[in-house]
């Protein structure tokens, strides 16, 4: 399984992020969402997968980042409890 790690910027004002949040946790039941637009997602689909599925759900004008981050080193400060032991046990 793939490690993908994305954020957005949603610039419209009156966004709905609740339904954003809504779809991405039931499309990605194994997530980390510590930060907030910020995600990690267990997926067998690749980054650019991801991007295609997330673009329809977010504005023109809104700005979307998406990295494959399977097998790479990671390193965090500051996350403690079920943050820090997501990634202890997925990265």
């Amino acid at each position: 399984m793939n490690k993908i790690l994305f954020g957005y910027d949603l610039n419209k004002q009156g966004q709905d992020y609740a339904a954003l949040i809504k779809r991405i946790q039931a499309t990605f039941p194994n997530y980390w969402h510590c930060l907030d637009s910020t995600w990690i997602v267990e997926t067998p689909s690749s980054a650019t997968q991801v991007r295609d599925w997330l673009s329809p759900l977010i504005d023109s004008n809104d700005e979307l980042f998406v990295v494959d981050i399977t097998g790479k080193q990671a390193a965090w400060k500051g996350f403690t409890g079920t943050c820090s032991s997501w990634l202890s046990d997925n990265l």
